[in-house]
């Protein structure tokens, strides 16, 4: 399900489109076409994007132009990495 990277509300756009650069959150207003909400987006990534090919962008909760952008799945995770939450789970259950 494709949410939003700030509230995670579901995006009610239609299915295998992609949202416009002006195309904001119905519930919470933030822009839904950003760094944030695309799958290339790794916090721990040089210019924290997997991909080489495009320029650095500097705020990533904003709309942009990336020819690259595509919608993450997993949108709504505030950043994470995929299995980051796994570790930090791991990480507390090691002292408990």
């Amino acid at each position: 399900m494709k949410k939003c990277h700030s509230c995670g509300a579901p995006w009610e756009g239609s299915p295998g489109s992609q949202p416009g650069k002006h195309e904001t959150c119905s519930k919470c207003g933030a822009d839904i076409r950003c760094c944030r909400n695309c799958r290339l987006y790794v916090p721990s990534a040089a210019n924290q994007c997997l991909s080489r090919t495009v320029e650095a962008v500097r705020e990533k909760e904003k709309a942009n132009y990336c020819d690259e952008f595509d919608f993450s799945v997993s949108g709504g995770e505030k950043g994470r990495n995929p299995g980051e939450n796994d570790m930090e789970k791991k990480w507390g259950d090691l002292f408990r």
